[in-house]
């Protein structure tokens, strides 16, 4: 275990996410242009998705990847039901189901960085996992948002909220990019290898230096805004909620014998936040949610500690139940 977090802390992605919270520590100008960080994200999605897709024809579809998909939608609809029940004592409704909604949701830069790990030490996961992460995004915003409601006497604006989890940007690109993997295969992985095989490992090493600047932005805004006590709330649900969702994706790994790789895959989904599709939509679906609560959560402190510690632990999660 203390073998797999020194090589996951010694990876150069992960210290150019802590470099990025240094330069706000320490008061420094090192920032990253928005449109570059948006090429950014848009790369990282498409190459993941391409990859994805490519991986995803080279072995036939069966029935555990049939029960790997339906169990990772299970799980982005029940971790927001359970997370709902403990949120609402400690914050608003609206709130509350944001953050439920955040982490039933997934965040792809935690999968993209789960996949590097696994590459690094050449355990094999299949495309189609690439497919559990898209299908993540809506079941849990639509349950977060439907928990919500069913307290209110206000209509739920379906059509908003349906277009806004289902075909936000980032599900739309990377889906579109497993379609175009696996209609084109081996040879059009070979037209843009250089691309999205040679560049990935540097370029994701940018993103992290960028989302290490936005986190601890984040972080020292939410210490600003809120007593000590909200602070440390926030705090004990980011990181224990991680834990919940692992444990649910582990039993399922452990019952339905999904491998090492996939499986670890499934429990980082489980245990990852959105920062990207939830805002999003909870803007339009509940705007009285508390954005700088559920986003400081997911972004400042959920991602460091699946970044560092949680990825390691949930690799060993997974061996320990093949």
């Amino acid at each position: 275990m203390i073998d797999l977090f020194l090589t996951n802390f010694l990876s150069p992605p992960v210290l150019f996410f802590f470099l990025g919270g240094l330069a706000v520590m320490v008061k420094s100008d090192l920032g990253i242009p928005g449109q570059i960080s948006k090429f950014l994200s848009l790369y990282l999605l498409f190459a993941i998705g391409f990859k994805g897709g490519v991986a995803l024809v080279d072995g036939p579809p069966d029935w555990l990847m049939a029960r790997t998909l339906l169990f990772a939608v299970a799980l982005s609809a029940l971790v927001p039901f359970i997370l709902f029940q403990f949120t609402k004592r400690r914050f608003t409704r609206a709130t509350a189901a944001a953050i439920a909604a955040t982490y039933g949701s997934i965040s792809a830069v935690t999968f993209i960085a789960a996949t590097g790990y696994l590459d690094n030490f050449d355990i094999q996961w299949d495309g189609y996992m690439v497919a559990a992460m898209a299908l993540m995004e809506a079941p849990a915003i639509i349950v977060g948002i439907s928990l919500f409601y069913a307290g209110t006497n206000q209509a739920i604006r379906w059509k908003t909220v349906l277009h806004e989890s289902a075909l936000n940007g980032s599900v739309f690109l990377i889906m579109g990019s497993m379609l175009v993997g696996a209609l084109t295969g081996q040879k059009g992985m070979a037209q843009v290898s250089p691309f999205v095989v040679d560049l990935f490992a540097g370029l994701l090493c940018l993103f992290l230096l960028d989302m290490g600047i936005r986190a601890y932005q984040e972080l020292k805004n939410a210490r600003q805004l809120f007593t000590l006590k909200e602070y440390g709330v926030m705090i004990v649900t980011a990181l224990i909620t991680p834990i919940m969702g692992a444990t649910l994706a582990t039993l399922g790994v452990w019952a339905m014998g999904i491998s090492e790789g996939n499986g670890m895959l499934l429990i980082v989904l489980a245990a990852s936040a959105s920062y990207i599709a939830v805002p999003a939509a909870m803007r339009l679906a509940i705007p009285e949610a508390q954005i700088n609560v559920y986003l400081p959560m997911s972004l400042a402190i959920t991602f460091p500690f699946n970044l560092l510690l949680g990825i390691p632990i949930y690799h060993a999660l997974a061996v320990a139940v093949q």
